[in-house]
């Protein structure tokens, strides 16, 4: 259940910043996920692929950059990095 949620903050995020820059579609999302977040990249893809669906972000291109570094101070956070549209 905690990955439901934090997918749907996420999506709601996504879809916010959609609506303000008036896109028409969601072509990417790169995020950063830190080692300490209790995901994997895969694990991640596959709820995003979940909560998109339906959604302008339905389909986008996933690019997940990892932050291996345990002593990294986001090693615990998944961060939204940016947004690629289609005005």
């Amino acid at each position: 259940m905690h990955e439901r949620s934090l997918m749907n903050g996420l999506l709601q995020t996504i879809d916010r910043i959609g609506r303000e820059q008036n896109a028409r579609k969601i072509l990417g999302v790169r995020i950063r996920l830190g080692a300490l977040s209790h995901m994997s990249p895969d694990h991640l893809s596959e709820h995003f692929v979940q909560a998109a669906a339906g959604t302008m972000a339905e389909g986008a291109r996933l690019d997940i950059v990892e932050i291996p570094d345990t002593s990294d101070p986001n090693a615990q956070e998944i961060i939204l990095e940016s947004v690629e549209i289609e005005e």
